[in-house]
C-alpha cells in the first residue's frame, strides 16, 4: 500500500504541475492551497478509511476506473496528457494486479473475511461510478479529442469489466444507474475536511515557504 500510495503522489503531482502551466498557477497551491470545497474528486474517494476489506474494494472500483480513463487519455490530441498517461499505465498496471489479487483472496476466504467485502461492495455502489462524472465542456473536449471518448462510454466499459469479474465471483454487482448526477465531482464530506486538514497541515504551518 505504501508503495502504491507514492506511485498515486507522484501522478497527481505530475498532473498538478500540467494544471499548473495551462493555468499559470503554482502546483502546490493547487494540492495544498485550498479550501476542502473547493477540491474536485469522484465522491467514490470520499469516504472515510475503514477496514482492509473496505479498502480493497474501493480500490478495485477506482483501480479499473483509472484503467479504462488513462487508456483513453493515453489517445488524447494533447501531446503533454497523452505521454503523462502512457508512463502512468505502465505502474498502475502493478496496482490493477494487486488489488483484483486481493479481491479474489478475501473473496474466496469466506466467512468474515468474504462478508467484510460484499458489505463494502454494497456500501460503495452508490458513488461507485462518479469517476466518470460529467465534465463541463466535454463536448468541445470530445470534438477536439482531447477526451477521445465521452465519460459515459467509459463508464460503460468499466461497468462491463467490473460487472464481469464481480459475478464471477459471486460479489454484489454495482448496478447499473446510467450517468453519475453532476455533483459527483463537488460532495464534500466531514471525513474528506478531516483529510484536509491532514494533508495540508504542513503547507498551513508556514504559507508561502518553498518546501
Amino acid at each position: 500500500m505504501s508503495s502504491v500510495s507514492q506511485d498515486e503522489i507522484g501522478h497527481a503531482k505530475a498532473w498538478y504541475e500540467l494544471l499548473a502551466r495551462l493555468t499559470d498557477d503554482d502546483a502546490d497551491r493547487l494540492a495544498f492551497g485550498r479550501e476542502p470545497d473547493e477540491y474536485r474528486h469522484a465522491a467514490l474517494m470520499d469516504h472515510a478509511r475503514n477496514d482492509w476489506a473496505f479498502t480493497i474494494a474501493r480500490r478495485f472500483l477506482y483501480e479499473h476506473a483509472d484503467a479504462v480513463r488513462l487508456e483513453a487519455i493515453s489517445r488524447s490530441s494533447f501531446a503533454p496528457m497523452a505521454e503523462l498517461a502512457a508512463k502512468m499505465r505502465r505502474e498502475e498496471t502493478y496496482h490493477l494486479m494487486h488489488f483484483d489479487l486481493w479481491l479474489r483472496r478475501l473473496a474466496e476466504a469466506g466467512g468474515e473475511a468474504r462478508e467484510r467485502l460484499a458489505a463494502a461492495l454494497v456500501q460503495l455502489a452508490a458513488d461507485a461510478a462518479t469517476v466518470f462524472t460529467p465534465l463541463g465542456g466535454e463536448a468541445a473536449l470530445v470534438g477536439a479529442g482531447i477526451l477521445p471518448e465521452t465519460l459515459e462510454e467509459l463508464r460503460r466499459r468499466w461497468t462491463a469489466k467490473i460487472g464481469s469479474m464481480l459475478a464471477d465471483l459471486g460479489l454484489p454487482v454495482p448496478p447499473d444507474a446510467g450517468p453519475p448526477s453532476a455533483d459527483g465531482r463537488t460532495m464534500r464530506t466531514d471525513e474528506f475536511r478531516w483529510l484536509h486538514g491532514e494533508f495540508t497541515m504542513v503547507a498551513r504551518s508556514e504559507v508561502g515557504a518553498t518546501w
